[in-house]
């Protein structure tokens, strides 16, 4: 058995593996037909800078991308995703997908079936894959998460939390990852 069985690695998907940022700006410049040039790249963790005020725009936003474009099957992968977590998955860290895509009632079964699809035609290995809010009743060893509130959450109950790098969570402390190399380096690291 490999020596690093024991170790549960809980992975965040959007904004982690999926380019959630990316599809998500595509979408909203068709929602506000705008030019997606007027949307900018860097955003706030809410999406103020493309014009949402509030969590019921959010959420509109939010079920036309996931009904109307499936949001969570079209979303590019963020490079070196797979390749970092097959290099773990073969090193035998078990790989806890979690994600909290359900957050917004009637279309949960799009969503689950949305999000299977993604990592198998994306081919992310996985052990388990967790819809869930609180992350840390998972009971995984490393995070990888880009959330700021998610992140300071677990690192508050003692986690060890990699933060994912993007423009909603620059105010983050260490550890963080630019890319998926750089969270294979700090698991490794966190392992010895």
């Amino acid at each position: 058995m490999p020596e690093n069985s024991d170790i549960v690695i809980g992975v965040d998907l959007d904004g982690v593996c999926a380019d959630f940022y990316g599809r998500m700006r595509q979408i909203a410049a068709e929602w506000f037909e705008k030019p997606i040039e007027e949307l900018p790249v860097e955003v706030s963790y809410g999406l103020a800078e493309w014009g949402i005020v509030d969590r019921n725009h959010y959420d509109s936003l939010h079920r036309f991308a996931v009904t109307q474009r499936e949001l969570f099957s079209s979303m590019e992968m963020v490079p070196g995703a797979r390749k970092y977590l097959r290099m773990l998955s073969d090193d035998g860290y078990r790989i806890r997908i979690i994600t909290h895509r359900l957050f917004v009632h009637y279309f949960h079964a799009a969503a689950v079936q949305q999000t299977v699809n993604w990592l198998d035609s994306h081919g992310i290995p996985y052990w388990d894959l967790c819809f869930m809010k609180e992350k840390s009743q998972v009971g995984a060893d490393v995070y990888v998460e880009d959330t700021p509130s998610n992140v300071l959450e677990l690192r508050e109950k003692g986690l060890y939390t990699i933060c994912f790098s993007n423009s909603t969570n620059r105010h983050i402390d260490a550890p963080r990852a630019a890319s998926w190399k750089e969270v294979y380096d700090l698991v490794r690291a966190f392992r010895a």
